[in-house]
């Protein structure tokens, strides 16, 4: 059987995928196996998860979510999607802080490529994780906790230092959220009251097809009891729209949350789609930078230049806000961060080509997505990071035969 990714763009080259159904198989897998790698729910558009060796999926563990309320902690398996476990979440009278855009990733993958949702105040998803389990290199379940030596280059780990079986997420008590959409804002009234925009809300997103390189097609604002802030938006030319939207033009709003200003539980809004639905545009690639917020002007009018050959390849870009964070290989490691993200038709020649061209046009600030595609070289990336070199010498302690290695973390020159 060809296994691919959920998007069809990325055809694995392994020789099998392994489900283990114990923390014994597993442990046994890792050891007997000269190369392999997690595989997540295969929302990847990029090649991380891929090796020549065996992939790892964790479908056939136990699901476990062990709420600590005390605490306000949940140890939760790593292979869960987050769409099955915030229910529970939920039931329990507890959240998350944040959540991305679609709830169909696994809780591990999001958290090792970076992945995040939208908002000034809240950092990654990676963000809320208090502990992380994995299974090493030598087939042994390694344990680190937020504030040990390691664990900030663990986090944010690539896979590249094992296979992670569990995290232990920081909760807060349960909260509604009210989804509001405005179309038609202007880039120019826009930037000049950018952080009134994206604060709006606890959660902004701003989406474009750059067909009009001088307007914002919708904002989503999500924001909880008494925190929206709709001057900002009206000012910049928003008007509330009269009725759902879906954020790619032409599709119909059934896949999205509820909108409309109708506060919902927490995790029936943070979200833009649901879970029972196809996300986002279905056939697609995806691309996104990360750049230091400070860096918003200069990358807005980059974008807008190159609106002209960004156009015809783009369903539509997003443009999302977060707070900064410690974790070694995190794209908000260290800044205040606002993500570019482009959701692209599925013409792979056409969105490689153009790439390195959005690349050398954006400010020196920007990091890609793990997950995502990209071609920008090691050597930039590199430089963009300045705890690099400490994330490659803890890999190569943890794992020195590479037994998660893969031409992924090699074209990164971190194999």
């Amino acid at each position: 059987m060809v296994e691919t990714n959920w998007a069809g763009n990325l055809t694995y080259r392994a020789e099998g995928v392994r489900e283990p159904a114990s923390l014994g198989e597993l442990a046994d897998i890792v050891a007997q196996t000269p190369r392999v790698r997690a595989l997540g729910s295969r929302h990847s558009f990029s090649p991380i998860a891929d090796t020549d060796g065996v992939l790892v999926s964790l479908a056939s563990m136990p699901r476990e979510i062990e709420i600590d309320t005390d605490a306000a902690t949940a140890r939760v398996s790593a292979g869960l999607r987050h769409g099955d476990l915030v229910p529970a979440l939920d039931a329990a009278g507890f959240a998350l802080a944040n959540l991305a855009s679609l709830p169909h990733i696994s809780v591990a993958g999001a958290v090792q490529t970076g992945t995040h949702g939208s908002g000034n105040r809240v950092g990654s998803l990676a963000t809320q994780v208090l502990g992380v389990e994995l299974m090493t290199a030598d087939g042994e379940a390694l344990t680190l906790r937020r504030g040990d030596p390691d664990f900030d280059g663990v986090v944010v780990g690539l896979g590249a230092f094992g296979i992670v079986t569990h995290v232990t997420l920081e909760l807060e008590p349960a909260y509604e959220i009210a989804q509001t959409v405005y179309d038609g804002a202007r880039w120019d009234d826009v930037l000049a009251r950018f952080d009134a925009v994206t604060g709006a809300g606890d959660s902004v997103s701003l989406f474009t097809t750059w067909q009009d390189a001088d307007t914002i097609d919708q904002i989503w604002v999500k924001a909880r009891p008494g925190r929206a802030k709709a001057a900002a938006v009206l000012a910049a030319g928003g008007r509330e729209a009269d009725g759902p939207r879906h954020p790619v033009p032409g599709v119909g709003p059934e896949p999205c949350t509820v909108q409309g200003g109708v506060p919902g539980p927490w995790h029936s809004r943070l979200p833009h789609f649901r879970l029972e639905f196809t996300p986002s545009a279905g056939a697609e690639l995806q691309s996104e930078y990360l750049i230091d917020r400070r860096d918003v002007p200069v990358a807005i009018e980059a974008l807008r230049a190159l609106a002209p050959a960004i156009a015809p390849l783009l369903y539509v870009c997003e443009v999302r806000t977060m707070a900064a964070d410690d974790l070694w290989l995190s794209p908000a490691n260290g800044r205040e961060t606002v993500g570019l993200h482009f959701t692209w038709r599925p013409d792979s020649a056409g969105v490689e080509a153009l790439l390195p061209k959005i690349e050398d046009a954006l400010p020196e600030s920007a990091r890609p997505h793990w997950g995502k595609v990209f071609t920008m070289d090691a050597d930039r990336i590199r430089s963009r990071y300045p705890r690099w070199d400490e994330f490659a010498a803890l890999r190569s302690r943890m794992d020195p035969r590479g037994r998660f290695a893969n031409d992924y973390l090699a074209r990164l020159g971190l194999s």
